[in-house]
């Protein structure tokens, strides 16, 4: 599958503090990609640097093709970015928030009444976005970021603050986004999220990337797990516990036993806090 971000060895500085010391990723096109970290790991410098908000200090960085150094842009024609604020007008209307996105970007009035329909905002669309709940100003906010048809769409932490139900209705955003063929690069803190959303998750700690894959991938790095192996009978089961590989006895079925996504991830946090490296 084409990849349509690629970032090689990127480094960021804030005077004498490395946020940034290597980090390396690749994100196929049409997928949802999050990134995981603890706070200050270095996840909102990561999207503004490819963002084109700030310049990298080292390595190369492309998005839909285009060097986000050399080639801004052309980078900001294809992405759009909804940070960890909604970035709405809470004195205006949600429809008038929309519309104003349409003169900016040049589209039809009519996109409007459309992105509302979209996301649910039909009843709330003439009230002041000062009056919406948390849930809907941060749906306002990804309508406005989607108008124009972004390839990429970067979602900085967008459920942070949201109750478990506006978190759900948000996850599903997520999704039909990557099914309609966007690109959804996202951070959170929120592991189950990831597990939920992500086709590939990329761990960062400490300014490096520390694992990366799939969210089974992840799984399966962990030294300790086990497997649940089920038996026709009783005897069977007392049989192949006293000897199991001697006797030859096979399983009706075998369950692989993962851990879940918390625990590797906390567990290759305290191992690189330790100063060791992942078993």
């Amino acid at each position: 599958m084409e990849n349509i971000i690629s970032v090689s060895n990127l480094k960021k500085s804030f005077k004498s503090h490395q946020v940034l010391k290597d980090v390396s990723f690749t994100i196929p096109k049409g997928s949802i990609f999050a990134l995981l970290g603890s706070n200050g790991a270095g996840k909102t410098t990561t999207v503004k640097i490819l963002s084109t908000l700030t310049n990298p200090d080292g390595g190369e960085s492309t998005v839909c093709g285009y060097d986000v150094v050399r080639e801004g842009g052309s980078v900001r024609k294809c992405i759009s970015l909804t940070g960890q604020f909604a970035a709405v007008d809470e004195v205006l209307t949600g429809r008038e928030n929309l519309k104003l996105m349409t003169q900016l970007r040049r589209l039809p009035n009519k996109n409007a009444d459309e992105w509302l329909a979209k996301f649910n905002l039909e009843d709330a669309a003439n009230r002041p976005v000062a009056t919406y709940s948390g849930g809907m100003r941060r749906r306002l906010d990804i309508a406005m970021s989607l108008m124009g048809s972004p390839q990429v769409i970067f979602l900085d932490e967008p459920t942070t603050g949201l109750d478990p139900q506006n978190r759900l209705a948000m996850w599903d955003t997520i999704k039909n986004l990557a099914s309609q063929g966007t690109t959804v690069f996202l951070t959170t803190q929120y592991l189950e999220e990831a597990e939920y959303l992500a086709d590939n998750i990329a761990i960062l700690h400490e300014g490096k990337i520390i694992a990366k894959g799939t969210p089974q991938d992840l799984k399966k790095i962990m030294p300790r797990r086990g497997a649940t192996l089920d038996f026709k009978n009783a005897a069977t089961a007392e049989a192949a516990m006293k000897i199991l590989q001697e006797n030859g006895i096979k399983a009706d079925s075998i369950t692989q036993n993962l851990p879940s996504l918390e625990d590797v991830f906390l567990t290759l946090i305290g191992e690189k806090n330790e100063g060791g490296n992942p078993k």
